[in-house]
């Protein structure tokens, strides 16, 4: 019996892909070999000594210590393409509401509610001031062309836009989902240069935090429509709020306010929607528990952001995995321990990202508890364990 922890409330769907006569679910567990989280912040989290992963219902994982959890032998999953249809359909949302200003077209003619006999003629004399332009016909650069950024491209062609794609990580997968319509931009500036709307899907990190600033602004068109519903952290806020003011921005509609952006002139901001549907809520609970199960109980890793990779099919009647630094003789440390016991490794993978690297080697025997012990000690392990089949 597996024993999960959920740190927030998880969909009942999601929870229900995990078999009960296997996995132990509950909120309270003390000592559990998974944990299932949504929001829940985790850098001062400890860990204890029998947690082997960490899987995120979502996409995004900056509430999760990634560098200690790999120092500590935990894998983490995220959920990369379960809330893609939600946030697509917001990002076309916040695609007509930058056009039009929609948003303050409602809250004017809610004032016009104490003139209730006039309200029809009110509505034809201002109604000019919250007028824009059409979608149709014009450009949309999408920045990040992962599950999402390929179906917001795909629905804005749709619509009669014309669209620029950017990634320079694109992997083969995701190009045989982009339609040979979208234009391939070899650079940002391309995106820059010819793109009436802007919408951002990159993941946060060291090089992308605050790619939109004064000095990639500067080279977008006058009057841009920027969309970010990615990470608040890919834009600076004083360098976006100081375009709005001058007209070089129209709109900048965001997903992450706060108290720079909330009630900014031009900019229309969403209480974190991006997810917020109940599909998506559950697509990505069914997929966390998922990648919680198959790593239990087989080894196999899939969706990890902190260690790469690794598919083996079922052979021998023992597996050993093992998690490692990408160092030179820590498989030959592992593979002496097992020969020394007499025992065969029938089939073996192993897989390096960066600096950590993941073995699984199918035995014909278990190891025992001796073994494993001896593994666990060679310089450079961070966690073993063996499962049997």
């Amino acid at each position: 019996m597996y024993t999960i922890k959920t740190l927030n409330k998880i969909s009942p769907i999601g929870l229900a892909a995990l078999n009960p006569t296997r996995y132990e679910i509950s909120d309270g567990m003390e000592d559990p070999d998974a944990i299932l989280v949504r929001s829940a912040k985790m850098h001062d989290y400890a860990f204890n000594p029998k947690l082997k992963c960490i899987a995120r219902a979502g996409a995004g994982t900056n509430n999760i210590p990634l560098e200690r959890c790999t120092d500590s032998g935990i894998v983490v999953f995220n959920s990369p393409g379960a809330n893609a249809e939600s946030v697509k359909e917001l990002v076309l949302c916040a695609l007509l509401l930058s056009s039009r200003d929609i948003p303050g077209g409602m809250k004017w003619v809610e004032g016009l509610k104490n003139s209730p006999d006039t309200v029809a003629a009110d509505v034809e004399k201002g109604k000019s001031q919250f007028a824009g332009p059409e979608i149709m016909g014009k450009t949309l650069g999408v920045v990040g062309l992962g599950a999402i950024g390929a179906k917001v491209a795909a629905a804005a062609l749709s619509l009669g836009m014309n669209v620029y794609g950017y990634d320079p990580y694109l992997s083969v997968k995701a190009a045989w989902r982009l339609s040979s319509e979208v234009q391939h931009a070899g650079s940002l500036e391309v995106i820059y240069r010819n793109c009436d709307y802007i919408t951002l899907h990159l993941p946060y990190m060291e090089s992308t935090k605050e790619i939109i600033d004064s000095a990639a602004i500067a080279q977008m068109k006058d009057g841009v429509r920027l969309i970010n519903l990615a990470r608040g952290e890919l834009v600076c806020d004083n360098d976006m709020l100081a375009a709005l003011e001058s007209g070089k921005v129209a709109r900048y509609v965001t997903d992450f306010p706060n108290g720079k952006t909330a009630a900014a002139k031009n900019v229309i901001a969403f209480p974190h929607l991006g997810a917020s549907t109940p599909e998506s809520e559950d697509n990505c609970a069914i997929m966390a528990a998922q990648e919680i199960a198959e790593y239990l109980e087989t080894g196999n890793i899939r969706n990890s952001v902190n260690l790469p990779a690794a598919y083996l099919e079922p052979s021998g009647n023992a597996r050993l995995c093992v998690i490692h630094r990408n160092l030179p003789a820590v498989i030959k440390g592992m593979l002496e321990v097992v020969s020394g016991a007499g025992i065969n490794v029938e089939n073996m993978t192993s897989k390096a990202r960066d600096k950590h690297a993941y073995c699984i080697m199918d035995l014909n025997a278990p190891v025992g508890d001796e073994q494993l012990a001896q593994i666990r000690s060679v310089g450079g392990v961070l966690g073993a364990r063996v499962i049997v089949h």
